[in-house]
């Protein structure tokens, strides 16, 4: 691959063209362009009649995401988001961003997420049980509908606490639909209505449970002292409900194909759970520093924001690189994650990765799984603790293998994940 500092003021542009529509796959495209002309180019995209600006080098991402975030909006895609989640944090701008995410940081403080350290233990703890009979059976598993459902109702116990019986089975479409098109996004709007009932008799009786809705619904504009209105909770629970749930699905995907595909990895794992507790507590995660690697690296090979989309609303500078205003930008974790100067052996799963000498020799920007700067995802140690738990958990009862048979290929839509459900095979270890 060549990779070389930028000579000019506009990059290169590529000959494949790009489907910014995402009916057809574009990450084989970015891919591909990358390794042709490295940390920057251009490549046109037919339906935005224009050319989208690829930047894949940490002081790109440095730039965009984190140093000169200011110049820079949501672009390309952003729409699509939108209509299923309406504005809230993923689709907002301006003030009205700056706003909300103020009055939801206190809700993802650690000492809220530690109390949900309950919740996490009882949904592993149903995925174990179903894992248990599976394999006394000798019959395999649907990981990606496990991990699904999974992950849907730690969110959901997190938002909604004891209420959550009152909502019955409505949520089960996000786990019963994979498709993510305009007929998910009506229907799942509709859910609206349910959650909203939720918040008005909350509201109404005064009722507050410690769960995230009731944080919500408690918390105030530091200017004003105003709460948020009835939409802007709807537009925010709904975005918390899509965004905790399918990442955190696709990430234990991956968890668990790389590690049945890794056996020495998957020991080292196994040898580390060993000497857990069979639930282990917020504060005694980090005494499993392998499995919170394990992560990590999974993370970086399949990082479920596998694509950020920004257009510059000023001009800027990167060096020789010269932006002007209004050029759409792609930042693609995917890529970065796989820069030859920055990882070698790109495509290998290697935890030792992040032993703390590697970490601290590596730019930090070459590494945003959950994005970086003001727009992080706000639920980023949420996800971590929970897949951490989740991993030592059942690390430490089985083991999985691939069915054989299986084609597992890469779907890059609004999340990085398999392709077709994966089917796997469990042992009782």
């Amino acid at each position: 691959m060549r990779v070389q500092a930028i000579a000019s003021h506009e990059p290169p542009l590529a000959t494949s063209m790009l489907d910014v529509t995402f009916q057809t796959d574009a990450l084989p495209v970015l891919a591909r362009e990358f390794e042709r002309h490295g940390d920057a180019f251009r490549v046109h995209s037919p339906a935005l009649g224009r050319d989208l600006w690829v930047l894949s080098h940490p002081d790109h991402v440095r730039h965009v995401l984190v140093d000169r975030h200011a110049d820079f909006v949501k672009g390309t895609g952003i729409e699509r988001v939108a209509i299923l989640l309406g504005n809230g944090l993923m689709t907002s701008e301006g003030e009205h961003w700056r706003r909300q995410r103020k009055m939801m940081q206190p809700s993802f403080h650690r000492n809220v997420i530690a109390s949900w350290m309950p919740h996490i233990h009882a949904t592993t703890r149903k995925v174990a049980q179903r894992w248990e009979v599976a394999a006394r059976q000798g019959a395999p598993i649907n990981l990606t509908q496990d991990m699904s459902e999974a992950t849907l109702e730690v969110v959901l116990r997190a938002l909604f606490g004891r209420d959550l019986p009152r909502l019955g089975t409505a949520f089960s479409m996000l786990t019963d639909h994979r498709a993510r098109d305009l007929a998910f996004a009506y229907k799942f709007r509709r859910l609206g209505k349910l959650i909203m009932e939720d918040v008005e008799r909350r509201r109404r009786d005064g009722v507050r449970h410690g769960d995230v809705v009731s944080l919500l619904l408690d918390a105030r504009d530091r200017h004003t002292g105003e709460p948020m209105s009835g939409r802007e909770l709807l537009d925010e629970i709904m975005t918390l409900i899509v965004a905790g749930h399918e990442t955190t699905a696709s990430s234990l995907n991956w968890l668990w194909y790389l590690l049945a595909e890794s056996p020495d990895i998957e020991r080292r794992l196994h040898d580390e759970a060993d000497g857990a507790d069979e639930e282990p507590g917020y504060d005694a995660l980090a005494r499993h520093p392998y499995a919170r690697r394990v992560l990590e690296e999974t993370l970086r090979l399949y990082p479920p924001g596998w694509l950020l989309t920004r257009r510059s609303i000023h001009a800027s500078r990167i060096g020789d690189l010269a932006l002007p205003e209004g050029t759409h930008v792609l930042v693609s974790p995917y890529l970065v994650h796989r820069h030859p100067r920055y990882w070698r052996d790109a495509g290998r799963f290697d935890p030792d990765r992040f032993l703390p000498d590697a970490v601290a020799s590596r730019s930090r920007f070459a590494y945003l799984p959950f994005g970086l700067g003001p727009r992080a995802c706000i639920g980023e140690h949420l996800a971590l603790i929970e897949m951490h738990a989740h991993a030592i958990m059942l690390a430490r009862k089985f083991r999985l293998t691939v069915v054989p048979g299986q084609s597992v290929e890469i779907e890059a839509q609004v999340n990085l994940r398999p392709r077709r459900a994966l089917h796997m095979n469990v042992e009782l270890r």
